[in-house]
């Protein structure tokens, strides 16, 4: 059953909401599920801003909108406590440590043309990054699925994701399917043939072709990630195609060498993958491209969401709206099982990590420790085990 929402007595200030979202985005390794299990543990768990059932709500309305998931639910929680200043202060604050991070590193990447030998830091923090997703699917599982219906739906969205079935087209097929279910057992039978649904449809757009841009500065760095911040679905890596067919192919801004270098750095670094183009508009137009790329990629995410916000409680109190989210809740926690999947079967590659991830998972639902210790512990042990070569 659902879990009460009543608010929290106390607002967050804003200069608490900062340091939250900061140390968030630094320890944020992993990718988006487990960037929500973090961001599920410190605002449900620990400061209890949020109930479980309106996290799984926003949740589920990212994974409606395009953009990054993990970073879109950080600026819906800055809203959700502090208005327009709070969507600001902690999306910002969310992006800010990756984009630091990612900028240095682009620009030692200049001047070496090599990339840092860091992997050793995720060997050891990926398997601990899968207990913590795990107890975060298993809390929020506890909310989403709430009948037979929703987990009907969370199953039948794994199953389809395997057979290559378009992941916001699953969403809108659960969300519809829960909703008819309620509407169906709700509605008199001599009334039923009178349903009709409504119009639940996202628009997604392209970008044109055959656009026409003069030369790599800083407003035409700004105008490209614009336009692919507005219509980005799916994962992050997403990104990399559109970058490889526009700025590769199409302008020769890049090599594609350079954009798989793009794909390692974002696989080391915390925070959102979209700040990959802090990386690319560095190598393109600098330190002007590397702060156009990054404001292009993510504004649109804080417009959406200031647009969107507002509504979420009315379609809350819809009978049909609320079936439709429960049944997005449902999938989205199906595709985050998916991805936990995937991360798992990239990570558990020796015994060594195996027993990271058993020992993590014993901290995270036994002793209940902090994430973020077992993040820090987690990547000495990666480093001790590279600088002693045990592995």
């Amino acid at each position: 059953m659902s879990e009460s929402s009543s608010p929290p007595p106390e607002q967050p200030s804003l200069w608490e909401l900062a340091l939250v979202f900061l140390r968030l985005g630094i320890i944020a390794f992993g990718g988006p599920a487990a960037h929500i299990a973090l961001i599920e543990e410190e605002v449900v768990q620990r400061r209890q801003w949020l109930s479980r059932e309106k996290l799984l709500d926003l949740l589920g309305i990212t994974h409606l909108l395009p953009g990054p998931n993990s970073t879109e639910l950080a600026i819906h929680i800055g809203y959700e406590r502090a208005g327009l200043r709070g969507l600001v202060v902690a999306g910002v604050c969310f992006i800010a440590p990756a984009m630091a991070v990612v900028w240095l590193l682009a620009a030692a990447y200049t001047r070496s043309q090599a990339l840092p030998q860091l992997a050793w830091l995720l060997y050891g923090i990926k398997p601990m990054i899968i207990a913590i997703v795990v107890r975060a699917l298993w809390k929020l599982g506890r909310t989403a699925i709430q009948d037979w219906v929703t987990a009907i739906a969370a199953i039948a969205v794994i199953i389809a994701f395997f057979l290559n079935v378009n992941e916001i087209l699953l969403l809108i097929l659960a969300g519809l399917g829960v909703m008819l279910s309620q509407t169906w057992r709700s509605t008199p039978p001599n009334q039923r043939f009178g349903l009709w649904l409504l119009p639940f449809t996202p628009v997604v757009a392209q970008t044109p072709a055959s656009e026409t841009i003069t030369g790599p500065g800083v407003l035409a760095v700004f105008w490209f990630f614009l336009k692919v911040g507005a219509v980005l679905y799916g994962s992050g890596y997403v990104l990399l195609a559109f970058v490889q067919r526009g700025l590769v192919e199409q302008y020769q801004w890049l090599t594609t060498q350079q954009v798989l270098d793009a794909v390692a750095i974002g696989q080391l670094t915390p925070g959102p993958i979209l700040t990959t183009a802090t990386f690319i508009g560095y190598l393109v137009a600098g330190n002007g491209g590397a702060i156009a790329a990054t404001v292009g990629i993510f504004l649109p995410a804080f417009l959406l969401v200031a647009l969107v916000n507002p509504w979420i409680p009315k379609l809350r109190r819809s009978p049909w709206a609320s079936a439709f989210l429960r049944g997005v809740n449902a999938a989205s926690l199906g595709l985050m099982a998916v991805v936990t999947l995937t991360l798992a079967q990239t990570s558990l590659i020796d015994w060594l990590t195996i027993a990271l991830a058993i020992l993590g998972a014993i901290a995270v639902f036994k002793l209940k420790l902090n994430s973020a210790w077992l993040i820090l512990i987690s990547g000495v042990i990666g480093y001790l085990v590279h600088f002693f070569n045990l592995i």
